[in-house]
């Protein structure tokens, strides 16, 4: 145990929340700790033996990582990151570039929480049969918390790269294990499985690339009652390391702050103050680049920059691997480095190479701006922190205070490579990818501004931002649409430019529009927070809002369409059931999951014209429309559809809580590219059933996770909130599932944030940690 001593009170009250009260920062990490280990130890106890490279020594090198990795790669990956000492090395940088006094005090003091948990409660007596009495669990130290902070750091780019970096190996050391150059991806999401009635493993793995969240900023202009008020939806996966963990921390005089951060982090990453409330959305831009390398002649392991050769870094690491008979040996990888970042292993051949700019290589400071964050009242303080720290990784913030403005910014670390530089660089890629620059000049390196605390990436002078008195919305969309009425132009087109915006962010912004004008059937124009809530879980879907007559008029104008596989297939029921279904994705919304299969097995079907009405540049908002029930694609999808249905045994007109649940509980909801708010994506058996763990390593839940509705009063925020998920990952707790039923159900919690609300919990429990106990 740590020397340090610690006090710290918590407070649980309705659904397991707790509110940590703390004289000092030391002291709020000792009990944030501690209660997160009491709700998720296992959880985090598997990513710090991820992050220390040691999956192979406890599973063997076949098996793999939350996110489908081998645990061989993944451990090679992660043992090179340790003996660079890259983690450690940015932690001795000074505050801004390291981090602050106060939030080294609060990572001591989280790693020696979780330990006191740990020590108290004993490996043998954990109440979560996922690692009880497992000999992978033990304590942890501050440093594995920073690793956990700069894996989060790396999702947008390094996070899905890790396979390619650890099995890159120059032509004739043996084949790479990767096919295709990797795309960056969500992190720790798990294998994609196929969803009965829902679609093949194929088109499940389609929606992990919706995957996003959505974000209003409501200004005193769009609200009944002239406050500011912001909805929060992070969309992220419900299995894995990317869960949320609902939390209050507060130093009295110092720092009080609700909401949620990713598991293993110490501080609130969404979430508000007594005057502030801000949330984030995953950004458009690029924050990476991939450098196309020309190699040397005869030597594959160097290259060529402005016609001079330089070698590639090589460094050896060594891997414990746990044989089929239990015995440990050891694997020796050898990962390969540039100037650029490290090597890839697709796409190197004798003469060229791939490697990979992240800019976040060298980010802990994400850490010391949420923290500054949470202790922000206004807007001038939130850009405040914005500027002096620089270090959100790869999202948006939108945020609004009780002046009622609404505020929007990409401060999200983007490299500084300039319009020209594009025009001069890029090289033919995948759209998906970063930008894929010429390596092979100095030209093509980023560059740097003078308002940037680190050279390589835009400033806050170049970055998209915006103050309205009305809103500001993003759903995953670039930044031009922030706000309908006045589009956002000027910035680098690295931060992407584009004016099309999918059907989830036109459904976004159609909602407001609607209830600002009172036409949405809510009641009188303005945003209230009940009215908020309402839209936020009316659980409306924007393609069926579009498409759902069309489709029901092709089916009844041809009552027997083919399938794919050339079989004649009866529509006729189907047409009923969609002729029927109220366009919505509640749970119990009779054909909305067969509008999901049909929607996607257009999407997946190849070149088709799903709309009659192309997308028009002028028109972003309205185009593209209308079902083009003459597309063939379009028929067979349908007829397919209904073919799938009927072989799996389910009805034509079956709720869409049929084909996706967690626990057994049907969920509302459906994925964003339907053009659903509130997305939501799981297999009929994930989260398990009847309190058990997970039921197969396939199953797959994601979307809405943290919901959080603020309106920031004169007299004090008031607040709903929803963790989808509950508290914690023990299929054997209480608060496995007591919020996905609220979710389910269409209900809300009501936040406790004063202390007054927080004693008048006739749930409360209170709890009084120190170190040294006494």
């Amino acid at each position: 145990m740590s020397g340090h001593g610690y006090t710290a009170r918590i407070r649980r009250t309705e659904y397991g929340i707790p509110h940590i009260l703390a004289p000092d920062h030391a002291s709020l990490g000792y009990g944030y700790g501690y209660v997160f280990a009491q709700d998720n130890l296992c959880q985090l106890a598997d990513e710090i033996v991820t992050l220390r490279g040691e999956r192979s020594a406890y599973w063997g090198a076949a098996a793999t990582t939350a996110d489908g990795t081998p645990n061989l790669a993944s451990d090679t990956y992660q043992q090179g990151l340790r003996r660079a000492g890259t983690v450690q090395r940015l932690l001795h940088r000074p505050a801004p570039l390291g981090p602050t006094p106060e939030l080294r005090r609060m990572v001591e003091g989280y790693a020696a929480g979780y330990n006191r948990y740990l020590h108290d409660t004993g490996v043998d007596r954990l109440p979560d049969p996922t690692c009880q009495g497992k000999p992978w669990v033990g304590p942890i130290s501050a440093l594995d918390i920073w690793n956990v902070v700069y894996d989060v750091n790396g999702v947008a780019a390094t996070g899905g790269m890790k396979e390619a970096i650890a099995t890159a190996r120059p032509p004739g050391a043996g084949p790479a294990s990767v096919k295709g150059l990797p795309k960056a991806g969500p992190r720790a999401v798990v294998a994609p499985g196929a969803s009965p009635g829902a679609g093949s493993a194929d088109q499940v793995s389609s929606r992990r690339s919706d995957l996003g969240s959505n974000g209003w900023a409501l200004g005193r202009e769009a609200t009944a009652d002239r406050t500011g008020m912001l909805l929060a939806n992070p969309h992220l996966p419900w299995i894995g390391n990317s869960r949320l963990y609902q939390v209050q921390l507060t130093i009295p005089g110092v720092l009080d702050v609700a909401g949620a951060g990713i598991y293993g982090t110490p501080v609130v990453e969404i979430g508000h103050t007594a005057k502030l409330a801000w949330t984030h959305t995953t950004s458009y831009a690029d924050h990476a680049s991939l450098y196309r390398l020309r190699l040397a002649p005869g030597d594959p392991t160097s290259y060529v920059v402005d016609g001079k050769t330089v070698p590639m870094t090589r460094r050896t690491v060594p891997v414990t691997v746990r044989g089929a008979d239990g015995r440990p040996s050891t694997t020796v990888r050898t990962l390969y480095s540039t100037r650029y970042g490290p090597v890839l292993a697709d796409g190197w051949t004798a003469t060229e190479a791939y490697a990979l700019r992240d800019a976040s290589a060298d980010n802990l400071r994400s850490m010391n701006e949420w923290l500054a964050m949470g202790t922000s009242q206004s807007l001038a303080e939130l850009q405040r922190a914005h500027r002096t720290y620089q270090g959100i990784p790869w999202t948006y913030t939108i945020a609004t205070d009780t002046g009622g403005s609404a505020y929007f910014i990409d401060s999200s670390l983007v490299p500084h490579v300039t319009d020209a530089q594009l025009e001069r660089c890029s090289l033919p890629g995948d759209g998906d990818l970063p930008a894929v620059l010429d390596g092979s000049t100095a030209g093509c390196d980023w560059g740097s501004d003078k308002d940037a605390v680190v050279p390589g990436v835009f400033g806050p002078g170049q970055q998209p931002e915006l103050t309205r008195a009305d809103y500001v919305a993003n759903s995953n969309n670039n930044p031009y649409l922030t706000n309908a009425g006045a589009p956002l132009t000027g910035y680098p087109k690295m931060f992407r430019t584009s004016a099309q915006i999918g059907s989830r962010a036109q459904l976004g912004l159609g909602m407001i529009a609607e209830r600002r004008d009172g036409t949405d059937g809510l009641g009188a124009p303005g945003f209230t927070l009940p009215t908020l809530q309402a839209a936020m879980l009316g659980n409306r879907n924007h393609t069926a809002e579009l498409g759902r007559d069309d489709a029901v008029a092709m089916c009844r104008a041809h009552p027997v369409l083919t399938a794919t596989d050339g079989t004649e297939v009866d529509v006729r029921a189907a047409c009923d059931a969609l002729a029927a279904w109220n366009t919505r994705d509640d749970a119990d919304s009779k054909g909305a999951a067969l509008w999901q299969a049909f929607r996607v097995g257009v999407t997946l079907g190849g070149p088709h014209q799903w709309w009659r009405v192309a997308y028009d540049p002028a028109q972003p908002l309205t185009t593209p429309r209308g079902l083009n029930g003459d597309d063939p694609q379009v028929r067979r999808a349908l007829a397919d559809a209904v073919q799938r249905f009927h072989r799996d045994g389910i009805a034509l007109d079956a709720p869409i809580g049929r084909v996706q649940r967690w626990a057994g509980i049907p969920l509302p909801g459906c994925w964003g590219a339907e053009g659903c708010f509130n997305v939501v994506a799981a297999t009929p058996t994930s989260g398990g059933s009847g309190g058990t763990a997970p039921a197969s390593p396939r199953d797959y839940a994601a979307g809405s996770s943290f919901v959080m509705a603020v309106e920031l009063t004169a007299t004090g925020p008031r607040t709903r909130t929803l963790l989808t998920y509950g508290e914690s990952v023990n299929p054997r707790s209480p608060h496995y599932t007591d919020q996905t039923r609220l979710f389910a159900a269409g209900k809300w919690v009501t936040e406790r944030f004063t202390e007054a609300e927080i004693a008048a919990d006739p749930q409360l429990r209170v709890t009084t940690l120190r170190h040294p106990q006494s």
